[in-house]
């Protein structure tokens, strides 16, 4: 099987390029913007972040074999008499993004793109468990979804993958379209469209119009694309596509799932009616939202022809990955870290799951702030208040400026309810609170680290 590599006449046609040392051209089967992931044939390309710039590294890379390095053009004045190709643009950040078109145009590996407001890096994660019984698999590590995080993704696939499993994130206008230019899908979902990253994208019309970017390129490119029919905005969208695979909990799809019950620990027992057969299984994940995103994946592995005995065998697979609604038994209470990020649909279906876990008499919820939704951040946070007044929570303790709005709105039926306004403090009191018999949820926005909560109730 022959490597995929970058030659010479690609370098020509990256935009703004210019080349010095060509003569010394060797073919690039390896491209890294990380000065220690450096072997023979790896072109390094120099790109400024917040905290390093890569055009400090240049000798570094050139002694540990690099075999070409490209550059801003006004950082090549800094770099004397190197011995190997040296590649100038205007952009090296763009041109990351170039040279991973370049990559993709040579891959015969069939593309998966994936986005929407919640459950993207769960689906991501269990479509790869499920296409590995059957496929070799790459897909999306950690959360590298940006604009930098996906051109790596291609890169990093090779001619020995049948799949990508590619995840592409946004939290302003115009990034999945530039993502998705690189992707070039062959087939797409959007889980859902949610009230996330509302500081810049203003509103659910806004949401959809960012990501329906990743939809509009599958279909430019002769695509497949999957289409939740329980989401409103995608059912509307759905119905002026053609070449489209539905699936649903409550309403009509081509995948229609239904859930049968829930276990003690709010895992699902499931059914999917598909196209020709019927497909039964508890899943290892708990909640709702988590049976849609099992949903999506299914339809796209049963389309991609995996058997029902393929998929169950992958569902034994199936975990709950890291701070995302990872569930934990401990002798005496019950755990859920979702401390990754939260928005307003994410923190509600989190609470839910929380009140459906049975084998724990008492509720208790840990909260920080939702961020990135603008001058929606009060009324969202209000919202929260009312959806936890309904429920069955009978323990909350806030963190945050706008959880100290939620918390005043917090009514009898939350026996306890506590605001902190010291992170020291909240920590101090979660040290000595009884949480025997408990069910405990800690979630809140990235930013709020709230994975320190997690851990000090992990030592009691």
């Amino acid at each position: 099987m022959k490597k995929i590599h970058l030659n010479i006449e690609d370098v020509f046609n990256i935009p703004t390029a210019v080349i010095y040392n060509p003569d010394m051209f060797k073919s690039i089967f390896h491209v890294s913007i990380d000065s220690r992931n450096i072997k023979r044939n790896t072109l390094f390309i120099a790109i400024k972040g917040e905290r390093f710039d890569g055009h400090d590294f240049i000798n570094e890379v050139v002694k540990k074999g690099a075999s070409a390095v490209l550059v801003n053009e006004k950082s090549f004045k800094k770099i004397k008499d190197l011995e190997i190709p040296v590649i100038t643009v205007k952009d090296t950040t763009i041109a990351l993004g170039d040279i991973a078109k370049l990559w993709r145009s040579k891959l015969k590996t069939k593309i998966i793109g994936i986005t929407g407001s919640a459950g993207k890096t769960t689906t991501k994660e269990i479509l790869a468990t499920l296409l590995s019984e059957k496929f070799k698999v790459n897909k999306t590590v950690a959360n590298n979804n940006n604009h930098i995080g996906v051109p790596l993704t291609i890169l990093s696939t090779s001619e020995k993958h049948n799949i990508l499993v590619a995840e592409l994130g946004t939290n302003h206008f115009g990034e999945i379209s530039y993502t998705s230019a690189i992707v070039r899908p062959d087939l797409a979902l959007i889980t859902n469209i949610g009230d996330s990253h509302l500081e810049y994208l203003k509103n659910r019309k806004g949401v959809f119009t960012e990501k329906a970017a990743l939809l509009k390129e599958t279909i430019k490119c002769g695509g497949k694309i999957f289409i939740n029919n329980d989401d409103k905005i995608l059912n509307e969208f759905g119905k002026t596509v053609n070449n489209k695979i539905t699936f649903a909990l409550n309403e009509k799809a081509d995948y229609k799932v239904s859930i049968k019950s829930y276990d003690k620990l709010a895992r699902p027992q499931i059914e999917i009616k598909g196209k020709e057969n019927i497909f039964s299984t508890t899943l290892p994940i708990s909640g709702e939202k988590n049976v849609l995103n099992f949903a999506a994946a299914y339809a796209i592995a049963s389309e991609l022809g995996l058997t029902i005995s393929q998929i169950q065998k992958a569902v034994k697979k199936i975990k709950s990955y890291n701070k995302r609604l990872e569930i934990k038994t401990l002798k005496k209470f019950t755990l859920i870290n979702d401390t990754y990020n939260a928005n307003p649909d994410s923190m509600k279906s989190s609470l839910d799951i929380l009140v459906r876990i049975e084998s724990r008499k008492k509720k208790i919820a840990v909260l920080g702030d939702m961020f990135e939704l603008g001058v929606e951040s009060k009324s969202k946070h209000l919202e929260l208040a009312n959806f936890i007044n309904k429920s069955k929570v009978e323990e909350v303790y806030s963190i945050g400026k706008m959880m100290r709005l939620m918390n005043q709105k917090l009514n009898r039926k939350t026996k306890v309810h506590q605001h902190f306004a010291e992170r020291e403090s909240l920590k101090k009191f979660l040290k000595s609170l009884d949480i025997n018999e408990s069910a405990v949820l800690v979630k809140g926005s990235r930013g709020m680290k709230m994975e320190e909560f997690v851990s000090i109730l992990e030592t009691k």
